[in-house]
């Protein structure tokens, strides 16, 4: 979704609704990133403040992963929020500036950069996660195995 933010530049109040959603096939594109199992949605508003347009949104998304200590599937649910200053200058001032070329967004660009950079590195299943037996492999989670009476 490209939004066309040039009148919100050039006047001071003016502002803009946004409600969208990242459809799965071009997310299925960034290949091994995450496993996608919703649309991405985002819904916020982008504002001229003082002559400053601050974009302010909030982005969830359904994704399956890995558990790191039994290798089970499941699936998360994420929601963030986001802010960023907008700015038509190539060379942004902050951390969170983002440069709009033309006076354009691209709004699926952004959210999907955003949501990457929030996700977690590592992720369990549960708190309570028992993980895999070191010795077999069993998922301890399904039941005990063997391993332990022997030592």
């Amino acid at each position: 979704m490209i939004l066309q933010l040039k009148r919100i530049f050039e006047r001071v109040g003016d502002g803009i609704d946004i409600c969208g959603e990242i459809p799965l096939e071009e997310l299925r594109e960034l290949g091994g990133c995450a496993s996608f199992v919703t649309p991405v949605s985002f819904r916020g508003r982008a504002v001229n403040r003082a002559g400053m347009v601050s974009l302010d949104y909030t982005a969830g998304v359904t994704v399956r992963h890995l558990c790191d200590r039994c290798l089970d599937e499941f699936d998360r649910e994420y929601s963030f929020d986001f802010s960023h200053i907008l700015t038509r200058s190539e060379a942004p001032v902050g951390d969170d500036d983002v440069y709009c070329e033309g006076g354009a967004l691209d709004m699926n660009e952004l959210a999907i950069s955003d949501l990457l950079v929030e996700f977690p590195t590592k992720v369990v299943c549960s708190e309570d996660c028992k993980g895999l037996c070191p010795v077999c492999g069993c998922n301890l989670n399904h039941g005990t195995c063997s391993c332990s009476e022997r030592e």
